[in-house]
């Protein structure tokens, strides 16, 4: 079953609470507008305080197994997208170095072949 609040409470590895808010979808019948009963989407909301996040993580064991996989899902949605991010910065840290080294090799190219010019012509 579903939690009344539609929010869950997870715990991190880190020790940290994180709340995600349940959506369901709204679909239209005959003419009425009727819920469904799986979560479509999970997320991501304030921080609770303390004393609610600790009764919403004791709710969050009696969790629905369709709940739980969306709400992981969500997570590791979230941990793809961090890790994109993270790639993306580094290879971009990676093609700036490669033009400075591009740069200091051309300049270092050009300064031995001037000193080759002076040297070898005496």
């Amino acid at each position: 079953a579903l939690p009344i609040s539609n929010q869950v409470v997870v715990q991190t590895p880190s020790g940290d609470m994180q709340t995600y808010q349940i959506r369901t979808t709204t679909t239209t019948q005959g003419g009425g507008a009727t819920t469904t009963s799986l979560p479509q989407t999970v997320l991501m909301s304030s921080p609770l305080s303390l004393s609610s996040a600790a009764a919403a993580a004791a709710n969050a064991k009696t969790l629905d197994p369709q709940l739980k996989r969306e709400i992981r899902l969500m997570k590791n949605m979230e941990a793809a997208r961090e890790c994109r991010r993270k790639k993306k910065e580094y290879v971009k840290c990676l093609e700036n170095r490669v033009a400075v080294l591009e740069n200091q090799n051309r300049t270092l190219i050009e300064q031995l072949t001037t000193l080759k010019d002076l040297y070898c012509h005496k």
